[in-house]
């Protein structure tokens, strides 16, 4: 079934760190071979051995159209025409940051990068610049990139002093981040009412993403948005997947809880590198050349990833949002019935078109809660769905995507495969 994938794999382990350019598609967690992709269409991805799959990772999110969407090929193909990359403005990335900050009010001033790491990295020096602190505080199980100051698990005391949780972080660094529990509000209000004159920022998956889907219980974004404002912190909401994945304005919107500052990824840029930090002019206004907060990029709103970008975001209107509701609650509602049928202990977790099947009894709503779940049960039910042609995120702490490419009838042959492989 995977002959050649497994040859490419060979070929891939003698140039690239376990043949991978990222450690989940290596399915270290999830066993077997991953499948090499040759192409994809809409709601399908085909592998290189021929074999057809629903796919449900949606290249981690962006494909929210679904794969290789007619208009937004056109547009990448005509801005590729004019040029690549131009290393100078352009009035496409002009028309772009317009209609961010139609989508996302707080976004008053924007920059655009080239990955969502670049986004959170720059939009917390800027905080820290603003703030004149060193201290950014985030959640445990939360994912806002790989720069080294977001690279920290919880440490011990009161205040989470962090430790580093990549060989390469320093300690030096991982001093100055600060790690709570994902959906305490308390924990927020009691950190900041002992330590928040120290603290530079508040950086939040305003939904978990990178632990699997789990929404923000009541109370706990504005927990966050409101005690930064009162000590004088700066609030960023790390929308890099939620981002008009969840809503036209993101989880921002769904939720009603504005941040002083939004990053942005995945789906804004239609599947060309391109993500996008921003937030109230004041902050912004920090950054080079109007302020002393350096940050700069070649590739930085070129042309062709902005051309994507906004093919992607015309299309997002509210019969879309609508549609990708109504599969994503078909979708969860035949997964339960699954699970209770074969009498597994499991729980989804769902907001819009963002979904997990945790096996643990739920709810899940930290990542404490999520690291109970049974891996090996996660990995058999994994390969059971792959041979079945369903390919679903290789790691029990991801979240799946629906694309609109989806039909009612890919979701019901869905559930089949989830129900039988249930069974393996």
């Amino acid at each position: 079934m995977f002959d050649r994938s497994a040859h490419w794999l060979r070929l891939a382990e003698n140039v690239l760190p376990a043949g991978v350019n990222s450690p989940v598609r290596a399915y270290r967690a999830v066993g077997g071979t991953p499948p090499f992709i040759a192409s994809a269409a809409g709601a399908r991805i085909v592998d290189v051995d021929g074999n057809d799959y629903l796919d449900y990772v949606s290249s981690w999110g962006p494909a929210i159209l679904g794969h290789a969407h007619q208009e937004v090929v056109r547009a990448v193909a005509d801005a590729a025409a004019q040029g690549l990359s131009f290393g100078a403005p352009t009035p496409q990335e002009v028309t772009f940051a317009q209609r961010l900050s139609e989508r996302f009010p707080n976004l008053e001033l924007l920059r655009c990068v080239s990955s969502g790491t670049e986004a959170t990295m720059s939009a917390l020096r800027v905080a820290r610049a603003a703030t004149n602190r060193d201290v950014i505080v985030k959640f445990e199980g939360a994912y806002h990139g790989h720069a080294d100051a977001l690279l920290v698990k919880a440490g011990s005391g009161a205040a989470t002093f962090g430790t580093p949780d990549s060989a390469g972080v320093t300690e030096a660094v991982a001093r100055t981040t600060w790690t709570l529990p994902y959906n305490r509000s308390q924990a927020v209000r009691d950190l900041l009412s002992g330590h928040g004159s120290e603290v530079a920022a508040i950086i939040v998956e305003p939904i978990a993403g990178n632990m699997g889907c789990v929404p923000p219980q009541p109370g706990f974004l504005d927990s966050i948005v409101e005690g930064c404002r009162s000590c004088g912190a700066v609030s960023i909401f790390d929308e890099v997947m939620t981002g008009c994945r969840v809503a036209a304005g993101g989880a921002s919107e769904r939720f009603g809880v504005v941040p002083d500052m939004t990053c942005l990824g995945k789906v804004v840029g239609g599947g060309m590198p391109l993500a996008v930090y921003g937030g109230r002019r004041e902050l912004m206004s920090q950054v080079a050349p109007l302020g002393r907060v350096y940050q700069a990029g070649t590739l930085s709103g070129n042309p062709v990833a902005v051309a994507a970008g906004l093919a992607t975001i015309a299309r997002l209107d509210d019969d879309l949002y609508s549609r990708l509701e109504t599969l994503g609650a078909q979708l969860q509602a035949g997964i339960e019935r699954a699970i209770k049928r074969r009498e597994v202990t499991a729980t989804v977790q769902r907001v819009g078109s963002m979904l997990t099947v945790f096996f643990t009894s739920g709810p899940v709503v930290d990542f404490a809660a999520a690291d109970r779940c049974d891996r090996d049960r996660f990995a058999r039910w994994h390969r059971g769905l792959l041979t079945r042609g369903v390919y679903w995120p290789p790691s029990q702490l991801e979240a799946a995507f629906i694309s609109a490419a989806h039909t009612s009838e890919d979701v019901e042959r869905t559930i089949a495969a989830v129900d039988a492989a249930l069974g393996d």
